[in-house]
């Protein structure tokens, strides 16, 4: 039989935490020769472009990495009615785009709905790359159904469910919007088992857990610990809510001038340094800094506990204290705290003395040291990059070669 070149297409939304976790894994699938078209906004186009992969641009509706957080409102219908509105319009962009060029294989980001979309218009297999947890038997009484219940009480969430169930079959899709978003075919999950909820509830005949696709960061520079620290502490918010000049206050507060402990504190593009005050010597304030190269000579680490952050810190053994800001990082800090290394303070709670004693237990728990390891250990055998780019390819047809 001849067989062909592969053409795999990946689909994602101009968010760091949603192309990042899986930016190794395109990396990989161009190394072993495949054709991969990435479509994204085009202020993603350099960071896919690095990979090998050929971007595929679209104009998006949705908030943009360089706009407040605010942008994304606060109630539930504020946060998922732009990704529909989005899909909408992105939709015809995207089958132009593709005309002449169907893929092979659909890979998709959780929140791109107009992938699965042209998958299912194409004929072609579709395999999601969740950047977070995965829903479980039981998930959708236990979880969505009170979360939902008085949104699709109002007007507007009835408004919201109504245009989606109309698009869905303008497309040709049956599955009702809760399925469609929730309930991928197949679906490779870029975290750690021990990281996602009710894991033994999870079919994973549908989800394989393929752990953290981390790559070389090199070329996001390195860090150095400065002579003298005998003690570093990383304090990151993430990249998007990072908005939160009183809490970095309480942790120049909580650590300046603690002897023996280096500081980096990552404020992000929405707070002016200035704003924290005198700032000491031993506290280091960036915009951005590369996080892993500074985990992995870290001793703490404070952390909004979004995915990618949570199993870094998994994966560098370093012990955290979790502030979560939003969606899934009051689930992660959770899991990470029921996991015996961190603790979950609330925000409202994150107070200097409560900071710097949450962050010296830790430091100092040789218990918190040994599960840490014990869980790195277990991360390791997960297989990350090698083994989720194997199990997209099990997903191409049998007429293009690997």
């Amino acid at each position: 039989m001849t067989t062909r070149r592969a053409h795999i297409a990946m689909f994602s939304i101009a968010a760091h935490g949603h192309v990042n976790p899986s930016i190794e894994v395109i990396r990989e699938l161009v190394a072993r020769g495949h054709r991969v078209t990435y479509a994204i906004p085009p202020v993603f186009a350099d960071r896919v472009a690095a990979t090998g992969a050929e971007p595929v641009l679209y104009t998006s509706t949705l908030p943009s990495p360089d706009d407040d957080p605010a942008a994304w409102g606060t109630t539930l219908l504020d946060n998922v009615e732009p990704f529909l509105v989005d899909a909408i319009q992105a939709l015809p962009q995207l089958v132009k785009a593709y005309e002449g060029d169907e893929p092979d294989l659909v890979l998709h980001d959780i929140t791109s709905y107009p992938a699965r979309v042209l998958a299912h218009r194409w004929g072609v297999p579709a395999v999601s790359l969740s950047p977070n947890l995965v829903a479980w038997t039981g998930y959708e009484e236990e979880v969505a159904e009170p979360m939902w219940a008085e949104p699709r009480r109002t007007e507007r969430g009835q408004a919201y469910y109504a245009r989606f169930e109309a698009w869905l079959a303008e497309n040709g899709i049956t599955q009702d919007p809760d399925s469609f978003a929730g309930r991928p075919a197949r679906s490779l999950v870029l975290i750690p088992k021990v990281l996602q909820p009710h894991a033994d509830r999870v079919d994973e005949t549908v989800h394989s857990f393929v752990g953290a696709c981390q790559g070389d960061r090199s070329a996001q520079g390195e860090w150095r610990r400065p002579v003298g620290a005998e003690r570093v502490l990383l304090v990151s918010l993430g990249s998007s809510f990072t908005k939160q000049p009183g809490f970095y206050r309480e942790c120049v507060k909580a650590f300046g001038d603690l002897p023996g402990w280096h500081v980096v504190l990552q404020v992000g593009k929405f707070v002016d340094p200035a704003e924290l005050g005198e700032v000491p010597g031993n506290v280091e304030v960036r915009q951005w800094v590369p996080q892993l190269s500074i985990l992995r000579q870290a001793d703490a680490f404070i952390t909004h506990a979004g995915a990618g952050g949570s199993q870094e810190g998994l994966a560098t053994a370093t012990p955290m204290v979790a502030v979560p800001q939003a969606v899934d990082q009051f689930g992660n800090a959770d899991m990470l705290q029921a996991l015996g290394v961190a603790r979950h303070l609330p925000m409202e709670e994150a107070t200097a003395e409560a900071l710097r004693e949450a962050v010296l237990t830790l430091a100092d728990d040789p218990e918190v040291a040994r599960r840490l390891a014990e869980i790195r250990d277990g991360m390791a055998g997960e297989g990350g990059t090698r083994r989720a780019a194997d199990l997209i390819e099990a997903e191409l047809p049998a007429d293009v070669h690997v």
